[in-house]
């Protein structure tokens, strides 16, 4: 039986991919006025009040070693693979370490250091190593490769969820505040720091533009642009990038989770890139049939 990947709902894979590689994902939480919803599995209430109180919550040891086993008995002990968002963002990569103990070595824990599609692509890429018949180690080794090289940047109409949310400084909320700029920021070794600040939105999603282009390098590249609640910019940025990288890449445009969305705000648009793309690798077939 192939090894099965785990990830957590912050992936924002799509239904088809999941179903494609039996990628199996934990919710995580939002806290809405008290109520436990669970990312994909439970709705926002649509008579939400105005000026609710929503906080987020990781998945919880339990939840983690229950999904985990279920994969396990699945995979006829070949093992699990579980891929988390960054253990700078959320306490789920801890939860999910403590929760492998229990399985001897046969789950194995990679931190994407990021999130969205930073943590989805990772997930995906060790799903297609699984799927071509390689084994735990090469699933690992191909998953922590991608995230390796993931780069994330984000612009936010405002920081002031960010920083409620504890996921950037006090000093760069007021800089963003008080200048009213559109903030560009990005991923650093899993924490989200200030990149950059424009002043206008047009400005900002040009600089996302360049620079998603810049990482890209002109090769293969798997890229994805996330957004909260804004489709028009998103898409935007997506028909820019499929310009100017062409066409040796994949493209996922995907709008954030609720998890996610509680932190980023509306307007938000993201965009994730991983050069060299997230395929199994070309040492894939050369690991398909080893035993590892």
């Amino acid at each position: 039986m192939p090894v099965v990947v785990v990830t957590d709902s912050s992936a924002c894979l799509s239904p088809e991919l999941v179903r494609q590689y039996d990628i199996r994902v934990v919710p995580l939480h939002l806290l809405v006025d008290g109520a436990d919803l669970r990312e994909g599995i439970d709705s926002l209430p649509a008579d939400l009040p105005r000026g609710a109180v929503m906080t987020t919550s990781g998945a919880s040891p339990g939840e983690l070693a229950a999904t985990y086993g279920r994969a396990l008995d699945d995979s006829g002990g070949d093992g699990v693979l579980a891929v988390h968002l960054s253990r700078q963002l959320s306490g789920t990569w801890e939860a999910g370490r403590q929760a492998a103990q229990e399985f001897g070595g046969k789950v194995r824990i990679v931190d994407s250091q990021s999130t969205a599609m930073g943590t989805g692509y990772p997930a995906l890429a060790a799903a297609r190593v699984a799927q071509a018949g390689g084994g735990l180690k090469a699933a690992y080794q191909r998953a922590v490769d991608v995230a390796s090289r993931g780069k994330a940047l984000i612009m936010v109409d405002r920081l002031e969820q960010l920083h409620r949310g504890g996921r950037i400084g006090t000093a760069a909320a007021l800089l963003g505040t008080a200048l009213a700029v559109k903030p560009v920021l990005h991923l650093v070794d899993g924490k989200l720091v200030l990149k950059e600040k424009t002043r206008t939105m047009t400005k900002a999603l040009a600089r996302l533009v360049d620079s998603a282009v810049d990482l890209a390098a002109g090769g293969e590249a798997a890229i994805a642009v996330h957004h909260l609640k804004a489709p028009e910019r998103a898409e935007q940025v997506a028909e820019e990038l499929r310009a100017r990288v062409g066409g040796d890449c994949e493209m996922v445009v995907a709008e954030f989770g609720l998890v996610l969305g509680a932190h980023v705000g509306p307007g938000a648009v993201g965009v994730l890139v991983i050069p060299g793309g997230a395929g199994p690798g070309d040492w894939a077939e050369s690991v398909a049939t080893t035993s590892d």
